[in-house]
């Protein structure tokens, strides 16, 4: 009994000894830092693509009287542009200049060529604005207002025509959405007035005032650098 007991303490002492050396033996748990990712920001210069669909009106206005008509048509062009952003505001100015399709069909037009009628035409149309914007991390909604400027087009049915620069101003507003890394798309309106021109009597039979307003709608996708 005692060579028994004396045994299984002696046992029980090389265990004791044993367990820390099996311890120390053990693979220590991996410490990984936690990975920091960086808020996303609408900072810095871009530069895009866009596209969509014009509509407004035009007024004529004569000695004969004042006659208003449909205009319509699309527009494709570019995009460039720069936004700073200040917490969760985005500031910023973009440019675009593109190429315009919008027509009116005023042939039957009373107060234009004799009251025959003319046709107007514009052929390109731009911006120069500022743009204010509320990020919600990869949300951008903004509004926009600034420059507009743009052609203009009189043709009457002699064939005489008159082709005039227009400069106005425009609003709108948009919201533009970032993806894949440093892409973005958009959608966007604005509302241009492109002010008033005097078409000469050599063009429209009488000297005539011609007030041209119009809508846009614009898709776009631009790529930050």
């Amino acid at each position: 009994m005692k060579r028994f007991t004396l045994m299984a303490c002696a046992g029980l002492m090389a265990a004791a000894m044993a367990t820390p050396s099996l311890a120390a033996d053990l693979p220590r748990p991996a410490y990984k830092a936690p990975v920091y990712v960086a808020p996303f920001s609408w900072s810095g210069f871009y530069l895009g693509i866009n596209g969509g669909y014009a509509w407004g009106t035009a007024e004529m206005s004569n000695v004969i009287g004042t006659q208003s008509f449909d205009t319509t048509g699309g527009l494709v062009g570019g995009t460039l542009g720069y936004n700073l952003q200040t917490g969760n505001w985005v500031w910023g100015l973009e440019g675009d200049i593109d190429a315009s399709w919008l027509k009116g069909d005023v042939t039957a037009a009373p107060l234009c060529g004799g009251g025959v009628g003319c046709e107007l035409k514009q052929t390109w149309f731009g911006t120069a604005r500022g743009r204010i914007g509320y990020a919600f991390d990869r949300w951008l909604p903004y509004f926009t207002g600034g420059l507009a400027v743009g052609d203009s087009k009189l043709t009457a049915p002699s064939t005489a025509s008159q082709t005039d620069t227009r400069v106005g101003w425009t609003v709108g507003g948009g919201l533009e959405w970032a993806f894949l890394g440093a892409w973005s798309a958009k959608i966007e309106y604005l509302y241009a007035d492109l002010g008033t021109k005097t078409c000469a009597a050599a063009t429209c039979f009488v000297a005539t005032d011609v007030d041209m307003k119009e809508n846009v709608v614009r898709l776009g996708v631009n790529y930050r650098f």
